[in-house]
């Protein structure tokens, strides 16, 4: 869970070229256990800014270095509120998706965080 945190907090940072904390985290499934020796693999990216927030996804693999094998163990969603250098939150650059994977994502991300406001209520 620590590595999915921070995967997704440096693209987070990457993105807003500031300091950011985490907001909230989604469920975090493990499909699969990771044993020792095995490579863990972690890919994050900014799925879509909402001002000052900003969803993410991390996307957690396992490797068996002997034989190259890959399948994926893990997926979460978080949530990361970008900070100036007084602590205060700043407004973010928006995200401009361009493929079809990356609007799937950013359009995934608007409904994920409708539901997540609606649970606050």
């Amino acid at each position: 869970m620590q590595y999915v945190d921070v995967a997704g907090s440096m693209a987070a940072a990457r993105h807003a070229r500031s300091a950011v904390v985490t907001a909230s985290v989604d469920s975090l499934t493990f499909l699969h256990p990771v044993k020792i020796g095995q490579l863990v693999l972690l890919k994050s990216s900014v799925n879509r800014v909402f001002r000052t927030s900003m969803e993410v996804g991390v996307k957690v693999w396992a490797e068996d270095m002997t034989t190259g094998e890959t399948w994926h163990i893990a997926s979460a969603y978080l949530t990361f509120v970008a900070l100036d250098a007084n602590g205060q939150k700043h407004v973010v650059e928006p995200v401009i998706p361009e493929l079809p994977d990356e609007k799937r994502r950013y359009e995934q991300a608007g409904q994920r965080r409708a539901f997540r406001l609606q649970k606050r209520l």
